[in-house]
């Protein structure tokens, strides 16, 4: 069985001061019988019912540079602000993810709900999915359907959800250069199976130009990244989403998902009226 990802991220720009002790999760869901196949429940005090956010955590897709634990800090700072929190973890390049494999596992993640959908405490109809960097990705695609020509073949569009992306890219093929910039090193590739001339199929088939996720409501919160590009905006906003962009240039990749840091807590209240459905 592959090795867990190291506790120690090898590069400097992975890591997080949170100025908050994360909370015991409620449960650890398993969503398939790979190592990394679970998912943190995080329940806010009282009977509910919650609105539920589902996270993705980044690390560049690459095996070994960061799992869901450093968005522990995030989850219980919206648990204590009545938001339950589904962090999720999921294989990268090195031990079977990139593609299709990791969105495999972003699938059947996703079919946990169904189940959590039988919990009185949990309001399914306030569903947002979150993404740190990386996990931009799969904030967006579980709400776009699929072709045959998909990562996982036809596959339906996960309706009545908004999506929250921090600093992440919101088009592959577009953010490339600025995301692999960020990561230090080639990034989109390796997870693609290969650059946008040697697999241009791949890049066509979640490009949000070409299957725009159908999304209640998207906020992107940028400070590495650049601002998405206009028509990928439009797109989305033509397929029904409410479309939000806040621009932080001043703070660190981690500062915009840090409870206490000023970029966080500066779009905290427009984060929360996502996650509430307001």
């Amino acid at each position: 069985m592959t090795a867990p990802p190291a506790a120690a991220p090898p590069l400097g720009m992975y890591g997080t001061d949170a100025n908050l002790t994360p909370s015991k999760p409620d449960r650890v869901l398993r969503y398939a019988d790979h190592q990394r196949a679970v998912a943190d429940l995080r329940l806010p005090e009282g009977t509910g019912p919650f609105p539920l956010a589902v996270i993705f955590h980044g690390g560049c897709w690459k095996t070994g540079i960061a799992d869901r634990r450093y968005m522990e800090p995030l989850a219980t700072r919206w648990q204590q602000l009545g938001i339950a929190t589904l962090n999720v973890d999921y294989r990268e390049v090195g031990d079977g993810g990139g593609w299709p494999g990791s969105f495999r596992d972003w699938s059947d993640a996703e079919g946990l709900l169904r189940g959590l959908a039988e919990d009185p405490r949990l309001d399914l109809s306030r569903l947002t999915f979150v993404g740190h960097s990386a996990g931009a990705l799969p904030a967006q695609w579980l709400a776009a359907a699929q072709g045959v020509d998909g990562p996982l073949g036809n596959r339906p569009a996960t309706s009545g959800a908004s999506a929250i992306v921090f600093d992440g890219p919101a088009d592959l093929a577009l953010d490339q250069p600025p995301f692999d910039a960020l990561c230090q090193f080639s990034a989109v590739a390796p997870f693609m199976g290969g650059s946008e001339r040697e697999v241009p199929q791949r890049y066509r088939a979640i490009s949000p130009l070409n299957h725009p996720a159908r999304l209640d409501r998207i906020l992107f919160v940028q400070a590495r990244l650049p601002a998405p590009n206009e028509r990928g905006l439009e797109a989305l906003r033509s397929a029904g989403a409410k479309v939000a962009v806040e621009m932080k240039p001043a703070a660190t990749h981690f500062d915009v998902i840090t409870p206490g840091a000023a970029a966080y807590d500066a779009v905290e209240p427009q984060v929360l009226a996502v996650l509430r459905a307001q």
